[in-house]
């Protein structure tokens, strides 16, 4: 999804708007989670974009975009951009040896 939303719109409430665009992108990130899996693949990651225009747009994890929306509202802004993209995402095994610090004796 690559998508400029208007805030906006002559003739509608601005809040529900607002509620609608959130509800289309929960529901677009729904649909892409349930996508058949590829062979290799534990599940799906999304990479997210997010600004007032696409030229500007910076990379956010998913959980802030409507955060992001709503400090956009707040401010008085007339539009931004969204990009959500799903990607392959794959697990990586946990080594044992990575939550000791340097300074930890592995003797004891």
């Amino acid at each position: 999804m690559k998508k400029t939303f208007k805030l906006n719109i002559e003739g509608k409430h601005p809040e529900r708007l607002l509620e609608a665009i959130k509800h289309e992108v929960r529901k677009y990130v729904k649909r892409e989670r349930r996508k058949t899996l590829p062979q290799g693949v534990d599940f799906w990651a999304f990479d997210c974009k997010f600004g007032e225009t696409e030229a500007t747009a910076e990379v956010v994890r998913l959980g802030e975009i409507t955060k992001k929306m709503d400090e956009v509202k707040a401010a008085g802004g007339e539009s931004f951009y969204v990009e959500i993209l799903a990607v392959h995402g794959i697990r990586k095994a946990r080594n044992e040896f990575d939550d000791l610090d340097e300074d930890d004796d592995l003797n004891d």
